[in-house]
């Protein structure tokens, strides 16, 4: 048995990133540590961490290089204030108890760490890799994160060196702009007045995808490329080929129509899911969406009550929103057709979480303060998704 930990600390070239093991010597760790000392690669050479030259720590610590050292003055960087806190780190966590006294001899630890080629600052990089290595320790022998934290924090981060946000439904009500102008120098123009939001989502409507096809995606991307994307294709039929066609194009959702046969329904649902983008099913002109609900095999991410522009005269049918909660939990309910900001908190009330707004945003003559309006009502605050968690 082992245990594995992992940490980030600093900034700039300087940043630390360390991946290690701890296990038995007679385990796999042990293994891998004699391994690594006897089977040495071009560019990453393990050492021993050593406090001073002479005095290793105990646990045994082998550092492994993550970057290729291709000259002595990275090796200096690596020989030197990395070699140094990786193992006054280890010593440290012994003197503090995180590492019994009593195991020292009987454990070795693996460290896997990154030493940029451009880093300059020989004290940052010992500090760095000094508060790397301890909490990655920590992190390894108190089993952090445990799944429950994964879970939770999953749908919350982003990794900070992708540049964008992947945004993900976690955090209900959101504000979803329609845009079905045909128009794509006006949905560009549009979507640049749009405040980014984290609670922010873009429907590429029906229109504008039968005019430009599933290209109006990376359109889309061009002003905002962390949106999350909704492909209105209201699909019929050819459910697995469509949600595929929208995964390739970086689209977030793509919208199958309740009116499609279950057996199209369930195959968008199931390749949407495999391709890691979200389902949404559209009531549009379904009388009894409850039943088909009932008939899936597996439930879609979002539910879209749905009245159509040409039927705006009518009552909005928001009044089964507690049906549909009880039979699938974890489906997020939208409502569209005719949302007003006098609407939001009716249909707030009512269970909805996400607001469908069209024309009432994309018409209004100033974009960016209407849209702003319709976020505020949400109250709901924004999520750093770039934050570097150095709990444990």
């Amino acid at each position: 048995m082992f245990q594995i930990g992992e940490a980030l600390m600093g900034q700039g070239a300087e940043l630390a990133h360390v991946d290690l093991m701890i296990g038995d010597k007679g385990g796999p760790v042990g293994q891998a540590f004699a391994n690594g000392l006897t089977q040495l690669s071009v560019g990453h050479t393990p050492l021993l961490s050593v406090i001073r030259p002479n005095l290793p720590p105990k646990p045994s610590t082998l550092i492994i290089p993550k970057v290729t050292v291709k000259n002595m003055d990275q090796a200096g960087k690596i020989f030197g204030p990395a070699q140094s806190a990786v193992a006054k780190a280890v010593a440290d966590s012994v003197e503090e108890g995180v590492i019994s006294k009593d195991q020292v001899e009987e454990i070795v630890i693996v460290a896997s760490v990154f030493i940029h080629p451009d880093d300059q600052d020989y004290n940052k990089i010992y500090r760095y890799n000094y508060g790397a290595t301890k909490l990655a320790i920590k992190r390894a022998l108190k089993g952090f994160p445990d799944i429950d934290t994964v879970l939770e924090e999953s749908n919350k981060s982003t990794h900070a060196i992708m540049g964008f946000k992947v945004i993900r439904l976690w955090d209900p009500p959101y504000l979803q702009v329609a845009f079905d102008n045909p128009d794509i120098q006006f949905v560009q123009s549009a979507i640049s007045q749009i405040p980014k939001s984290d609670h922010v989502i873009i429907e590429a409507g029906t229109p504008l995808i039968k005019r430009y096809g599933m290209d109006v995606i990376s359109k889309i991307r061009q002003v905002r490329p962390d949106a999350f994307i909704v492909a209105d294709l209201k699909t019929l039929d050819t459910g697995n080929l469509e949600a595929r066609m929208v995964a390739d194009a970086a689209g977030d959702a793509i919208v199958v129509s309740a009116l499609a046969p279950i057996n199209t329904i369930d195959k968008l649902i199931e390749e949407a899911h495999k391709t890691g983008i979200y389902a949404v099913m559209d009531t549009l002109n379904q009388q009894d969406p409850v039943s088909v609900l009932k008939q899936l095999k597996v439930m879609p991410d979002v539910i879209e009550l749905h009245r159509g522009i040409d039927i705006e005269a009518t009552e909005h049918a928001w009044g089964n929103i507690a049906e549909i909660k009880k039979i699938a939990p974890k489906t997020l309910v939208a409502v569209a057709g005719g949302v007003r900001l006098d609407k939001v908190p009716v249909a707030l009330s009512q269970g909805a979480d996400i607001l469908v707004v069209g024309r009432a945003i994309t018409n209004a003559k100033d974009v960016r303060e209407v849209a702003e309006q319709f976020i505020n009502s949400l109250n709901k605050p924004e999520i750093d998704q770039f934050r570097i968690m150095t709990d444990f």
